[in-house]
């Protein structure tokens, strides 16, 4: 006996060109970002996308607390792997600026020196 053939669905393609936000959050794919929660930890890792509710898959992730759970010094992180940040407990999400067309004014931080957008 035979098996019956198998069907392979091919992707959809898409119809209608992606949007200026997917096409900026595509941009982010593979770049480092640092994302700062509610309690004051700050995620500093590679974004590899995100899901249909805006939560933040990150790899290669470093934690950094701040505040009095800081520690002595405040700046020892420990390496948490990959990590999804739920997008309610997101304060700031900030990437390295490669030049002005990276920056929004939207997106602006209140620093015009900093190296974050």
């Amino acid at each position: 006996m035979s098996s019956p053939p198998i069907a392979t669905a091919m992707p959809s393609t898409r119809s209608t060109p992606p949007t200026e936000n997917v096409e900026r959050l595509q941009a982010l794919l593979r770049k480092t970002l640092r994302v700062s929660v509610t309690d004051g930890r700050v995620f500093l890792g590679t974004f590899a996308g995100t899901d249909k509710q805006l939560n933040i898959l990150l790899i290669n992730t470093d934690e950094y607390r701040l505040g009095p759970d800081a520690g002595s010094d405040g700046l020892d992180g420990r390496y948490v792997g990959q990590v999804m940040i739920p997008w309610r407990l997101v304060v700031r999400v900030e990437t390295n600026a490669e030049g002005e067309h990276t920056r929004s004014s939207s997106y602006r931080d209140s620093d015009e020196d900093s190296m974050y957008a």
